[in-house]
């Protein structure tokens, strides 16, 4: 519920790699063309990057430093080159719990996603041991955004959000333009790289997938799943996957930088009634139906979140969407919560 630090693990699991016939959920037959061409090339990377693996163990090319991270399905360790110093960081994931083309997968992901400044730089060495498979990034230093939301504060400084959500907004956009859907924003997944939270990097691309991927949801739902995901879907195989899925969780996410908490546990309005009284304030655009959790958000935020939070994903603002409200005031003085505009209708 509201009130809880954001963590959370993912709840999709994928059905099938095929895309839908053109208006199967919303896609069109543009969209899922970009979808299988996305996949088409991941598959040829994939091919060429499985013959290019260098075979040895990790410590026989790299002295471990210290721990990044640490993951469901393996860790990121700070570690130099023994011969040249380099610093970098090192993902390693356990065959136990990795497949060979899953570990592929995430790999060609990062490379194919190039040089964005938002984007952790994958480095093109895939390393294969006796009992894991590695690959090497550039080094982010100063942890995960996670560490930096505080509970009814926020981030330290309200122009940090605005910093964080841009560049986040732009990342995402650009893994769409290659075709892919990014499906797994979460803190957590946000590396930071300076102590004030000036400037942060997307990582970890293990659930990105191409557009028109079909998806279903298995458990129950997370604050970051969207709306879309929850209901029937078109086939029984699932849901064809659209950016729209990173709109919705970048709406959360800017919340949970704005307030320190979730909005709601699960956007389910007859078992959350946090994400209930989100839809009675947007039916009734009146102040006196704003929900508590919102307290203290100026208007431009109201605005931005209604458009990225938007129920129905062909109307969700696109992640770009964030740029219109820079330089405004997302959030009001402490203390002012009276006489709020409200968001539009």
């Amino acid at each position: 519920m509201p009130g809880k630090r954001p963590e959370a693990g993912h709840e999709e699991a994928e059905a099938g790699e095929d895309g839908a016939e053109e208006g199967l959920g919303g896609l069109t037959l543009e969209e899922l063309q970009q979808g299988q061409e996305a996949a088409l090339a991941l598959e040829d990377m994939m091919a060429l990057s499985a013959q290019t693996l260098v075979h040895s163990e990790v410590d026989q090319l790299y002295q471990e430093v210290r721990p990044l991270g640490q993951g469901r399905f393996g860790r990121v360790l700070l570690v130099t080159h023994r011969q040249k110093g380099t610093a970098l960081a090192l993902k390693r994931l356990p065959k136990m719990s990795t497949s060979l083309r899953g570990f592929l997968y995430e790999f060609c992901v990062g490379l194919s996603l190039g040089t964005h400044p938002a984007i952790v730089t994958a480095y093109g060495i895939g390393i294969e041991s006796a009992d894991s498979y590695s690959f090497l990034t550039e080094p982010v230093l100063h942890g995960d955004l996670i560490s930096f939301i505080q509970p009814k504060v926020g981030l330290l400084q309200p122009a940090s959000a605005q910093c964080c959500a841009v560049q986040l907004a732009s990342a995402l956009e650009h893994i769409h333009g290659q075709g892919l859907v990014y499906r797994d924003l979460k803190p957590e997944n946000v590396l930071v790289c300076d102590a004030a939270c000036r400037r942060v990097k997307l990582a970890d691309f293990g659930h990105t997938r191409p557009r028109g991927t079909l998806l279903r949801l298995t458990g129950a739902p997370i604050p970051y799943t969207a709306p879309e995901l929850c209901a029937p879907t078109p086939l029984p195989e699932g849901l064809p996957i659209q950016p729209s899925l990173d709109a919705w969780a970048l709406g959360v996410l800017v919340f949970c930088l704005l307030t320190g908490y979730f909005p709601w546990d699960q956007p389910l309005a007859e078992a959350d009634p946090f994400y209930e009284d989100f839809l009675a304030w947007r039916a009734s655009g009146q102040p006196q139906d704003r929900p508590q959790p919102w307290f203290g958000l100026a208007p431009a935020a109201d605005a931005l979140l209604w458009g990225l939070l938007d129920p129905h994903p062909r109307k969700r603002s696109p992640v770009g969407s964030v740029e219109a409200y820079l330089g405004q005031p997302w959030r009001w003085p402490e203390g002012k919560t009276e006489g709020l505009e409200e968001a539009g209708n």
